[in-house]
């Protein structure tokens, strides 16, 4: 049965929120021009709430109108982990009273401009090519700001390029609150347009002190006059040192500004000295990448035989800023590189800040390295930090873990046990992930009837922002249904013309065959479901899409083709089994066959008999019946003249209409019979129109590790699902496990028939 959850906030309504009750928060870097504050750390709208979310939300009701509309308070952004909880997780023992105690506002604080910077205070050589805006400098009250200003005005004809910069470098110290006397004036446009006719007689370390400036003084990063101060340090690229031009980059990505042109001349200089960089400058270069999203493959793969030629002196926070830097340009590291920043933290994962922690199970996860001492050590801190966490690097943990198919019941009851009390600061995209990871993993917790009810109050109260992503809405329910949970309400939400038309504008990925499996589920498993279902055309083409999918798939490997050929042989041909998708939607293929009432196989697949053979299917049934004799006799070699004897007495009994390739001639060696067998096992032949009904329907399956958690013989959700759903339907699942057939291979043939044959008929019984 199904499961139903009871919310334990139950929704005062049916209809789900108008996608235009709450307005996008902008998330893009701003210039306050009023406050002269710069707000960096928002996420983009994929990344944050469209509302922000309340410390405690109550039960989302309308008093006054019929229209719903979400109610939140806007005190608290939607943001990552805290960075005082990264460095907490440093100093304090992992489950002290204190590190237990820290306050849920401040973990779920984030700023994501100025923690991933962290790292530049480890070393002095970090100050040579970085900024940093927290440097002492005396400060320029305004009276004076306005003199220097009004000197530019008078004297603006006459000013030399020196001069231009040093007044830039004076009005920077100008303290923030008073930017906004001084940037809306005139004169400062004067000094801004006198820098940019000058700009070709500045030289770089003038260039780069205005660019400090700018960043000082807050200027946006639309500002048209960065336009030509781009352009220029483009062409000062080549006359420029590392420092000079790790700066240059990193005071554009301070700026908030993106500079590609700048970027692919700089990774064009560093594929010629690459060699030169320094373990502080190759650090700051991978994370000024990663800021950047931009992934020049050839130069990676330099910096990843840096990376090793540096590995013994990076330190533990380094090697978080690595693996984020690779992760962000969706680079990927080697297996040998991933495994050595493994070994290098777990020498010392308790001193590994939890920011830290994230970023390197983020890799760990995108290069799909199994480091087993590491997740090992990981379970065993991670359920004392995950309360001091927030709830987006919570979802990293838990997305790791499902990735690497890794089940610590530890660290998933934490998650459980952390999640109901502040799901308000989640994301759709966290709620999609925590979802998805417990179904993928098939585990349910102790508190499951809390935590999966808390989700779901959630995924109603943020149903604006689902209608934006789509494709977290359908994580969220597929998740639910490994865990054979069916929110009736949401599945017909998801199914509806409306909303899959809106999966198919609105997402940037292709989500036919989530729809396709989640409609295909529901058919199954939700008899008594009447709402919408996906039309025949969209079920025709995910069939298609996920049937091409696996039989390539499939017929790429060796140990299936084996299979599939032995049990032809064993079975009779063809025509006893089918080589399909039983249940299209859970996007693997089966092996079907069926037997009847007398336990022998029937030739139901009529694809694979040509149509001249029908006809000849109307003998009796003939064959040597395969008695636990027989194959002793097969599978221990015994081939003396008794056995051989035995073979023919029986077959010269057989009808002469019986084929020619069926018989068994008496010098037959024993894998000539075991050949043979399957020709001679055809039970209960006859024409299409007499044709039994099956009392047994088989699906054969051959599976591999990647079908179970790490280590263990317990299926992953999906797969879990998928044999749920065939038991439903009446079929008995036959498993091929990989760890019983693979190292079958390397046996004889005798030997993988007898077991094939044990495994089908036994499983029949």
């Amino acid at each position: 049965m199904a499961a139903t959850l009871k919310l334990l906030k139950p929704l005062g309504y049916r209809a789900f929120c108008s996608p235009f009750a709450c307005s996008a928060i902008q998330s893009m870097a701003y210039w306050n021009v009023g406050s002269g504050t710069r707000h960096r750390g928002q996420d983009s709208p994929e990344h944050s709430s469209l509302c922000h979310p309340a410390k405690k939300v109550g039960n989302i009701r309308s008093t006054s109108s019929s229209q719903r509309i979400l109610t939140t308070s806007s005190a608290l952004p939607s943001l990552e982990f805290s960075r005082a909880s990264a460095s907490k997780a440093s100093t304090l023992k992992p489950g002290s009273p204190r590190a237990m105690k820290v306050d849920e506002e401040d973990v779920e604080v984030f700023d994501s401009f100025e923690d991933p910077r962290v790292f530049l205070q480890l070393r002095p050589e970090y100050q040579l090519h970085s900024y940093n805006r927290s440097e002492p400098c005396q400060p320029l009250s305004v009276s004076e700001g306005k003199l220097i200003l009004h000197e530019v005005t008078v004297y603006q004809d006459n000013l030399q390029p020196q001069i231009i910069a040093d007044c830039f470098c004076k009005l920077s110290s100008v303290p923030a609150e008073q930017h906004p006397v001084l940037l809306p004036s005139a004169s400062f446009s004067v000094l801004c347009q006198l820098s940019v006719k000058n700009i070709q007689l500045f030289d770089t370390p003038d260039l780069i002190s205005i660019l400090k400036a700018f960043v000082s003084l807050g200027i946006p990063p639309s500002h048209s006059m960065l336009d030509v101060y781009e352009a220029r340090f483009c062409h000062k690229v080549w006359d420029m040192s590392l420092d000079q031009l790790l700066l240059v980059a990193d005071l554009w990505r301070y700026l908030g500004r993106r500079v590609p042109r700048f970027l692919k001349i700089f990774f064009s200089y560093l594929n010629l000295h690459w060699k030169d960089l320094s373990l502080s400058q190759l650090i700051h270069l991978i994370y000024i990448i990663g800021e950047s999203r931009q992934s020049p493959q050839d130069l990676m793969q330099k910096l990843e035989s840096l990376i090793l030629k540096y590995i013994d002196c990076i330190m533990l926070e380094e090697a978080g800023t690595i693996c984020l830097g690779f992760f962000k340009s969706s680079s990927s590291l080697s297996e040998f590189v991933m495994r050595k920043i493994g070994d290098l933290v777990c020498a010392d994962m308790q001193h590994l800040s939890s920011y830290a922690l994230v970023n390197i199970l983020k890799m760990l996860r995108f290069t799909h390295v199994d480091h087993v001492n590491f997740m090992k050590q990981f379970g065993q801190i991670a359920p004392q930090r995950i309360p001091s966490l927030g709830v987006q690097g919570v979802m990293h943990l838990t997305l790791a873990c499902s990735a690497l198919r890794i089940l610590d019941e530890g660290v998933m009851n934490a998650v459980a046990a952390s999640l109901p009390s502040r799901v308000a600061y989640c994301r759709s995209k966290d709620i999609a992930k925590f979802l998805w990871s417990f179904g993928t993993l098939n585990y349910k917790p102790p508190n499951a009837e809390e935590f999966y009810s808390s989700l779901l109050n959630e995924i109603h109260r943020k149903m604006p922002e689902f209608n934006r992503y789509p494709e977290h809405l359908l994580t969220c329910l597929l998740g639910l249904a490994f865990s054979e949970y069916f929110p009736v309400e949401l599945i017909n939400f998801a199914l509806s013309p409306r909303f899959v038309r809106l999966a198919q504008e609105r997402s940037k990925f292709e989500l036919t065959k989530e729809l396709y499996t989640l409609d295909g589920s529901v058919g199954i498993e939700c008899p008594e479901y009447r709402g919408n279902r996906l039309s025949s055309h969209l079920q025709q083409e995910g069939s298609e899409i996920l049937w091409n999918s696996a039989r390539k798939d499939m017929l790429s490997k060796p140990e299936f083709l084996e299979a599939l050929f032995l049990l032809e042989t064993m079975l009779g041909g063809p025509q006893y089994i089918k080589h399909h998708m039983i249940l299209p939607h859970t996007r693997s293929s089966d092996l079907e066959v069926q037997l009847d009432v007398n336990l022998k196989p029937l030739p139901f697949n009529r694809e694979a008999t040509p149509t001249e053979d029908v006809a000849k299917l109307r003998f009796k049934h003939v064959g040597v019946s395969l008695t636990d004799d027989l194959m002793n006799q097969l599978v221990k070699g015994k081939s003396g003249g008794h056995f051989q004897g035995e073979i023919q007495s029986k077959t010269e009994q057989q009808p002469m209409e019986l084929e020619k390739k069926a018989a068994v001639p008496l010098g037959a060696s024993l894998y000539s019979v075991a050949d043979r067998l399957g020709a001679m096992e055809t039970a209960g032949l006859c024409s299409p129109a007499c044709m039994q009904a099956p009392q047994v329907k088989l699906a054969i399956q051959l599976t591999n590790k990647n079908q179970y958690c790490y280590g263990s013989r317990d299926l992953l959700g999906l797969h879990n699902m998928k044999r749920r759903q065939l038991n439903r339907l009446g079929y008995r699942v036959v498993e091929l496990s990989h760890w019983e057939w693979l190292p079958l291979l390397k046996r004889t043939r005798l030997e993988k028939l007898a077991y094939l044959h044990e495994k089908v008929f036994t499983s029949a019984l």
